[in-house]
């Protein structure tokens, strides 16, 4: 039961957090959403495509699961967001087993997750249609494999399955596509041998087969767009002063001033409360200190690949808190060693008995009074902005029928 009852109680709360309201914040509908539900339903009844024009340009496996959704529950709201829900739901159990592998401690390991899973940022994308909360499902079974072989290096399973999932990962959302990097540059920090990387590698390359196929005689329409280096008619000092904006804006979206875009975020207001933005940093400096430690090395580096994305796309779109979304687990790992290291500090300097327990009881409420201030800050203020953010009125089975809701 001690071992079951964490992951039933994170269900609920999840699942109430999530769904809570589900229909109504936000009412209305995305263009984007809308024009989502016409590509997943361009999807049907035809052989399987990599890759769709629609919609400005998407890889189609998340718009598979959109698919099956509408053709379970129908063509409304719910059928679309209800994927991105329930990925959000297992993406807090995955982490929580994560964390959990790696601090090895119950409570805390308990207590990050409902962090992850009470912060503003992750439940707003959570309860909407966009892909972010299946890629970051993908990504987190995929590391949470890679832990497992790198507990047990004589089980080639574990490090097949991570492979396979860092190939879905490629699939999904655009800035999944350079999410293998993490577990390659894992194995070759750690100097495992050649045929791990091939028992890595071959699972990963047939996923990918298909729409790396695709893309090698199409244009991925998306990347297109958005990758400013790659735009010639701007000159070289423009490049350099936009990706030093990105740099600086990505950096103080985290404490000083977050994403502007209403769906997205409450406009301008920092993607932590003043509680994580603390314990993140802090975090983040202790495992710059400590980096030699294999899983400081790991969050170091997804955060590090979760930023690049945003990095590589126009300045006048960043802050961004969709395209960095993946960021959010190594920001919660950040906080939970941040926690540890204060409680071994300050328990060495308080003179009194069991101060350790002290300490982090204290830490513990200030980690509740954080996830509760983020769920006010969701429902009380973010939530108003979605009248305007969200721009279409029409229900979602009328709407796939203007050709410009």
């Amino acid at each position: 039961m001690k071992k079951i009852l964490p992951f039933v109680i994170l269900i609920l709360i999840s699942a109430l957090l999530i769904f809570y309201r589900f229909s109504t914040i936000p009412k209305n509908l995305s263009f984007d959403e809308v024009e989502f539900t016409k590509l997943a339903l361009s999807l049907d009844k035809k052989p399987y495509i990599p890759y769709s024009q629609l919609a400005t340009g998407h890889s189609t496996l998340y718009f598979y699961k959109i698919l099956g959704s509408l053709k379970t529950f129908g063509i409304n709201t719910f059928a679309l967001r209800f994927p991105s829900a329930v990925f959000g739901i297992l993406s807090i159990l995955l982490f929580y087993l994560i964390i959990k592998k790696i601090f090895k401690q119950q409570l805390l390991s308990f207590l990050l997750a409902l962090t992850l899973l009470s912060s503003h940022w992750f439940i707003n994308f959570a309860r909407f249609s966009f892909e972010a909360t299946f890629l970051l499902f993908l990504e987190l079974v995929s590391i949470y494999f890679l832990l497992r072989f790198d507990d047990d290096p004589r089980s080639s399973l574990y490090l097949t399955l991570s492979g396979v999932f860092a190939g879905l990962s490629f699939l999904s959302y655009t800035p999944g596509r350079i999410f293998f990097l993490l577990p390659l540059g894992f194995l070759f920090i750690n100097k495992k041998m050649l045929r791990d990387f091939l028992v890595f590698l071959i699972p990963f390359i047939i996923i990918i087969t298909p729409l790396t196929s695709y893309l090698l005689t199409n244009k991925d329409t998306r990347i297109d767009q958005q990758f400013f280096l790659n735009n010639h008619e701007m000159p070289v000092q423009e490049k350099l002063t936009g990706l030093w904006q990105n740099i600086s804006s990505t950096a103080l979206m985290f404490n000083v001033k977050g994403d502007v875009n209403g769906r997205h975020n409450y406009p301008n207001k920092p993607a932590l409360n003043p509680i994580l933005g603390i314990l993140f940093i802090v975090g983040l400096a202790i495992a710059i200190k400590k980096w030699k430690d294999n899983n400081n090395k790991l969050f170091l580096f997804y955060f590090s690949l979760s930023l690049l994305p945003a990095l590589m796309t126009y300045s006048w779109e960043n802050p961004n808190m969709l395209r960095t979304y993946t960021s959010l687990p190594s920001i919660v790992y950040f906080v939970g060693l941040s926690v540890i290291t204060l409680n071994n500090f300050f328990s060495k300097i308080i003179k009194i008995k069991k101060p350790k327990h002290l300490v982090l009881n204290i830490l513990f409420f200030i980690l509740v009074f954080s996830g509760i201030y983020e769920i006010r800050t969701y429902f009380k203020y973010q939530s108003t902005v979605f009248n305007q953010a969200f721009e279409i009125k029409l229900p979602l089975e009328k709407a796939i029928k203007i050709k410009n809701p």
